[in-house]
């Protein structure tokens, strides 16, 4: 199932909060050669952590971690400002209508209905906030994932070629969107609704932030 959660209530559940970043070390890391920071407990966190973040995780049947990714608002700080606007023609982008998704990240063995779960359910993030788009860094990798899951972004701007190639990309999430994606999850919007509803007892307004 799908769990929101910022990050002072994802650390209430410890063991879900150490898979999660566990399986970050592992993808980030280990399987992509990514240069990220892994502490002696095996876990991979940086300074976006610290922003008072909300996560997406897909729950297993056995409480385990499955994939994730994390948001937060363009208004404050974000990587793709610190780190990638010369992707963007050297232009910050910063709305509250829009959101950062980053560290898109699924455990091993989850499969693409878990990746299309959480891209729906960031739809789900979108829709009640009021927001009209997210932004986030994506590698080459990710181009096949999201196609596959009917999720595919408008690409701003890239750099790098072949699987080092990385680009920043913004996703809106029309009906059409939706529909397509809660296929490629094995879900239904009603239950994708109801898991987010669930979290926040009904739609929050564009104001929460924790």
């Amino acid at each position: 199932m799908i769990r929101y959660l910022y990050a002072d209530q994802l650390a209430r559940e410890p063991d879900l909060q150490h898979e999660m970043f566990r399986d970050r070390a592992d993808q980030f890391g280990r399987r992509l050669g990514w240069n990220v920071t892994v502490d002696s407990q095996g876990e991979e966190r940086d300074a976006y952590d610290g922003e008072h973040p909300l996560y997406v995780l897909w729950q297993s049947a056995d409480g385990g971690h499955g994939g994730s990714m994390r948001f937060l608002p363009t208004t404050g700080r974000t990587m793709v400002n610190d780190h990638f606007s010369h992707l963007t023609g050297g232009g910050r982008i910063e709305s509250p209508l829009i959101w950062e998704c980053t560290r898109f990240c699924l455990s091993q063995g989850a499969g693409g209905q878990v990746a299309a779960a959480l891209m729906l359910a960031g739809g789900e993030i979108m829709r009640n906030f009021g927001l009209r788009h997210f932004v986030g860094v994506f590698d080459a990798r990710m181009v096949r994932i999201y196609r596959r899951i009917g999720a595919s972004p408008e690409v701003l701007g890239s750099a790098g070629t072949g699987r080092k190639r990385v680009s920043v990309g913004l996703w809106e999430f029309s009906e059409a969107a939706r529909a397509q994606v809660a296929k490629s999850a094995g879900l239904s919007p009603a239950q994708s609704a109801h898991w987010f509803d669930r979290a926040f007892g009904g739609p929050p307004s564009l104001a929460v932030s924790a």
